[in-house]
């Protein structure tokens, strides 16, 4: 970005969110309906400042294209209707697709069960020039399969893997996994969308209620807020053992969905400019080239 004070305003915003070191990391230290220093009297300035960072994310994306040497990856993991595909779809509204991909996980297949966790996702990473986008990912493997071990036994995984402390392995190896992709040039940036559970059940009234959003409700959705205490542990227990300087995650108040995009917008543009993606620079002889190029169409 040209504008050092506009990214200065931008690390501000997002560092009270941005966990790099989870020791001590609690999630009753982040409020779902926080707004940090706004209002609801600031909502107007915050979404036309999002619209502003959906053009800034634009062109960064084609220079990151452009640059062809590092890819971004951005995990979205949360609660049903916190949010991630409302600010995936807004985010993301202005950048070229030819530049982007997105992956929903869903339940894994039986193909998938006859792999490791991480194969799906492995096979979905960006190449270089891109952004990745999972929505969901390898960390349902602590989260819905911790909250579920009945789960694990579809894995078919063999009893010595399973009698260990297997969510400790799974952290250390999605730890070093990251370390991998941030050595292979995949910079990954974490996302958790942190809606409460009372905002939880009006958004599900809501689909309920609005014919047009009825598609949205599913009853295993509110068959799985019993479990909201066990996630909410396992989702604090993934963030203490993952976060990381190189694989930051970013735990988004999702309550005001006006807040939570700006959020992650925001944290988009800090993570893509910090890799100073540039527009290649042509040599002598590829300016030749040009010049040759533009003489013959002017000479046709």
């Amino acid at each position: 970005m040209s504008n050092n004070k506009q990214l200065e305003k931008i690390r501000k915003l997002i560092k009270p969110y941005r966990i790099t070191d989870g020791k001590k990391f609690k999630l009753k230290d982040i409020d779902p309906g926080d707004t940090g220093d706004f209002d609801k009297d600031d909502k107007e300035r915050i979404t036309a400042a999002l619209e502003e960072g959906i053009i800034v994310l634009r062109e960064l994306q084609e220079k990151l294209y452009a640059d062809d040497k590092w890819a971004v990856l951005l995990i979205f993991q949360a609660m049903d209707a916190a949010g991630k595909d409302g600010a995936i779809k807004h985010v993301f509204s202005g950048i070229n697709p030819q530049g982007c991909q997105v992956t929903s996980f869903k339940s894994p297949s039986s193909e998938d069960l006859d792999h490791d966790y991480l194969w799906r996702c492995s096979k979905n990473l960006p190449e270089r020039g891109r952004l990745g986008i999972f929505n969901r990912s390898y960390y349902e493997e602590v989260l819905v399969v911790k909250v579920h071990p009945e789960f694990l036994a579809a894995q078919k995984l063999p009893a010595e893997v399973t009698n260990g402390d297997i969510w400790k392995n799974r952290y250390h190896d999605i730890s070093q996994f990251e370390k991998y992709l941030n050595n292979n040039g995949i910079l990954v940036r974490k996302f958790f969308l942190h809606v409460s559970k009372k905002e939880q059940k009006e958004r599900f009234l809501e689909r309920l209620d609005r014919p047009e959003k009825n598609w949205k409700f599913s009853q295993a959705d509110v068959k799985e807020r019993q479990y909201w205490d066990k996630y909410m542990a396992a989702y604090e227990d993934m963030i203490r053992n993952t976060a990381s300087e190189d694989a930051p995650w970013f735990v988004v108040p999702a309550d005001k969905k006006w807040y939570s995009r700006a959020l992650v917008a925001a944290a988009v543009i800090e993570a893509i400019d910090s890799l100073n993606p540039q527009f290649p620079k042509l040599d002598e002889k590829k300016l030749a080239d040009l010049k040759a190029a533009r003489e013959a169409l002017m000479n046709e």
